[in-house]
């Protein structure tokens, strides 16, 4: 089980987007996410009219270290930390360690 799974609502901690906000759009390595909107490059296309795309300059959204995003608690408005523990039924559960509140139900 992963601590920041894809869906999550996350805030970079470090590096030039620190203080935003974004969802994890995708999970590249174990150790790499793509965030919505976050961490944003130029990349310069050229045009293919094989596939009808058109050249030109595309920002394109490109992988940030696992551990420069913390999930996003919307109990205190700030990044937390995350554990594992499981519940009476057996389930194995993320929750957030500093109110104990239960992340994925």
């Amino acid at each position: 089980m992963r601590r920041i799974k894809q869906g999550d609502d996350v805030i970079v901690i470090a590096g030039k987007d620190k203080g935003k906000q974004g969802k994890v759009t995708k999970i590249v390595d174990s150790d790499r996410v793509i965030v919505e909107g976050i961490n944003l490059a130029k990349r310069h296309t050229k045009s293919n009219p094989a596939t009808g795309s058109a050249g030109g300059i595309v920002e394109k959204e490109m992988p940030l270290n696992i551990s420069n995003v913390g999930l996003y608690n919307p109990a205190t408005n700030k990044a937390d930390r995350v554990g594992f523990k499981t519940l009476e039924d057996g389930k194995k559960v993320r929750y957030f360690k500093s109110n104990n509140e239960v992340v994925d139900i």
